[in-house]
């Protein structure tokens, strides 16, 4: 047995090792050993591309650029292209007249990872980076291809602030193919949520069959502040009522595997990335395809198309859909659309996680703090397990008290190994001890250790959320390692706590463990660390105690 704990010893010590020298390669600017050579990114030119435009849905609709059969036009001189910028509390948004095309959206209250000086931004197009918010029609007239985000848009004038009701409109027109697309943009104070109206009117003498398309553009990067202690997920999503929600990836676009609903007429489509989303939510009940595809090198995208049915000469029609853009606040995304908050992924432990993030929630209100909600959640994990931690504790000190009479045996049978076991199991079952029962307090606190690891992950609402003194992010290493070197201190004292390993090579790896998984731990979020830390402390007391009266019991 004791083989057997020696030779698992070596493989988390050999892992630990490869881990550190990942992220020491990592932090030198190297490739990391687990992922392979991100792709060379393709910037998006400033102009739309017409060739990303989505095929109409119905059967024997008219072609339109970029689907097959479709009469590509010659391509005009560019259109002048104009950025207005709308302000409110919450968000700052541009959007380009060429197409009315969303091209920048600043989130106002959240700092961005790396530069705590500017703000999160989400929609942007610069450097290796592209992520567009994009809507227009479907399908072609006589007089040409109906507008779409490739078209010249006129912004009607107006306040682009917020005003005393608390809203902003913009609306801008355009007019092609004999049809004529209003937009309008609503914002709302303290909204994330934007809403979007398209009015369609058909200025022909023959009716019109428009398809309205949704679309989000995304590069395939991944962001700079992935590693692999601290992965996230950056990738298309979407939710129909029968299909629930589904996770995409962008490799699967590039080769084509990927597999998704392509019809509904409920759900929403989204861009999810760490702690924030953009998802489009088109009007209810009205069905509609689904669809991703890859753009160009490096770029995808994923959005719906819903027809708008027959629109008769000189009519209008209209359909109003949503776009949530910001954090993946969970009581929020839950009050906007059926699923929604889904996309606050906390893995494969949801089941346990999302009940830890409930209790945390309510500590927290009482708190105010997430740093001491952590501490006060450890407090009540400790008081649950307790019964299952003391039975783990007096099996420990059992052990201690055996600890000589296993040394004997050692000695005694130490040339013959099959000898020494059995002499061993015979201890243990003549004073009653449970080998694994030392295992215990710890085993019952790893499904808890991971949920937590996810629930810091997901939840935007600890996203640079302050503990005391030099601990500003829960969600972000310590900056000071000093976290991790008080969990090596209380690791340590824990070993000195626990029966000393009869063999000497076993000992001395058991005083080593505590200084390599603190260096593991530099990596970790702080938040993560603390429950550690405080995990530590109390089972330091709780052992210590169990330990104290045990042995006082013996010695009667």
């Amino acid at each position: 047995m004791e083989l057997n704990k020696r030779t698992v010893l070596w493989i988390v010590f050999a892992i630990s090792l490869i881990v550190l020298w990942n992220n020491w390669m990592v932090a030198n600017g190297k490739q990391s050993l687990f992922s392979p050579a991100p792709p060379t990114a393709q910037v998006a030119q400033q102009q739309a591309n017409p060739n990303d435009v989505p095929a109409a849905p119905q059967a024997g609709a008219a072609a339109v650029p970029g689907t097959p059969g479709a009469a590509v036009p010659a391509a005009p001189a560019a259109p002048a292209s104009q950025r207005i910028t709308i302000t409110t509390d919450v968000v700052k948004v541009d959007i380009d007249t060429l197409g009315g095309v969303i091209k920048r959206l600043e989130l106002l209250q959240f700092a961005d990872e790396i530069d705590k000086t500017r703000n999160k931004v989400l929609f942007n197009v610069g450097g290796n980076n592209t992520y567009l918010g994009q809507t227009g029609l479907v399908g072609s007239t006589p007089a040409g291809v109906m507008p779409n985000h490739t078209t010249p848009f006129v912004a009607r004038p107006g306040v682009r602030t917020l005003g005393a009701d608390g809203t902003v409109q913009l609306v801008m027109d355009a007019e092609q193919g004999g049809v004529r697309l209003t937009k309008t943009f609503t914002f709302r104070k303290g909204d994330y949520t934007i809403g979007v109206r398209h009015d369609v009117t058909n200025l022909t003498a023959a009716p019109v069959q428009p398809s309205l398309y949704l679309q989000l553009q995304h590069d395939g990067n991944k962001p700079p502040t992935d590693s692999w202690f601290m992965p996230s997920y950056t990738g298309p999503t979407m939710y129909t009522e029968e299909d629930k929600y589904q996770k995409l990836a962008f490799e699967d676009i590039e080769d084509g595997s990927v597999r998704h609903s392509t019809k509904a007429n409920n759900g929403w489509i989204a861009i999810s990335q760490h702690f924030f989303v953009s998802a489009f939510i088109p009007a209810d009940k009205a069905p509609r395809d689904i669809f991703t595809k890859k753009i160009a090198t490096n770029l995808y995208a994923i959005g719906t198309v819903q027809p708008l049915g027959t629109v008769a000469p000189g009519a209008t029609v209209s359909n109003d859909s949503r776009l949530y853009s910001g954090p993946q606040d969970e009581k929020t995304l839950e009050t906007i659309a059926p699923g929604l908050d889904l996309v606050k992924d906390y893995g494969m432990l949801t089941i346990i996680a999302k009940p830890i993030f409930w209790v945390m929630d309510h500590l927290h209100s009482l708190l105010g703090n997430w740093g001491w909600t952590i501490v006060a959640l450890t407090v009540l994990i400790k008081l649950a397990f307790f019964p299952l931690s003391a039975a783990g504790y007096r099996s420990m000190a059992k052990m201690r008290v055996v600890t000589p009479k296993m040394q004997a045996i050692r000695e005694r049978f130490k040339n013959d190994p099959q000898k020494m076991q059995q002499a061993t199991m015979e201890l243990y079952k003549s004073e009653k001890i449970n080998p694994l029962g030392g295992c215990l307090p710890i085993l019952v606190q790893m499904p808890v250790f991971f949920a937590l690891y996810w629930v810091l992950q997901s939840s935007v609402e600890m996203r640079g959320a302050p503990w005391i003194l030099w601990i500003d992010d829960l969600t972000q290493p310590d900056p000071y390692f000093i976290l991790p070197v008080i969990y090596a201190v209380s690791m340590y004292i824990t070993t000195k706590l626990n029966p000393q390993p009869t063999d000497p090579v076993q000992a001395k790896m058991m005083l080593f463990m505590p200084l390599a998984f603190s260096v593991i731990f530099f990596f970790f979020p702080s938040g993560l660390v603390l429950y550690w830390v405080v995990n530590n402390i109390l089972s330091i007391a709780q052992q210590w105690v169990i330990t104290k009266k045990f042995e006082e019991g013996k010695a009667k």
